[in-house]
């Protein structure tokens, strides 16, 4: 699906940013689910999350799968670190496409917790690690 993105028009496209936690999880859906995955966004009545290497795309099924929004061009180059935002480019081919990134974000975060089972009511915790017995 992404390459069908080049052949669309913009309404903007810019750079921007995605949290290293929303990266981090998507990527590791793709380890355990594989790639490409799609969900529905609740609350979102037509809209589908597409995820696939390198694009994240919003499209809206009523329409013929028509991208509203796309992360696309993640920065990961010489990525030495998990916490710190990763660069991409945002293309929004609608109007109204940049009120939903906030709501697009959370419910990608909560379905893809569903898929993999991971825990939403508690925060994550940093494993101690043993240590060495002499």
């Amino acid at each position: 699906m992404k390459n069908k993105l080049e052949d669309l028009p913009t309404f903007e496209t810019r750079r921007s940013t995605v949290q290293a936690h929303h990266y981090n999880l998507v990527q590791v859906a793709f380890k355990r689910l594989g790639s490409p995955l799609r969900f529905d966004l609740p609350k979102l009545r037509t809209l589908d999350l597409h995820l696939e290497n390198g694009a994240w795309i919003v499209v809206d099924k009523s329409l013929n799968d028509i991208p509203v929004m796309a992360w696309v061009d993640f920065d990961t180059t010489g990525r030495s670190n998990l916490h710190e935002k990763i660069d991409c480019t945002l293309k929004i081919y609608h109007s109204h496409a940049g009120i939903l990134i906030d709501k697009i974000m959370e419910a990608m975060t909560l379905l893809i917790g569903e898929k993999l089972d991971l825990p939403n009511d508690q925060p994550a915790a940093v494993v101690p690690l043993k240590k060495a017995v002499k």
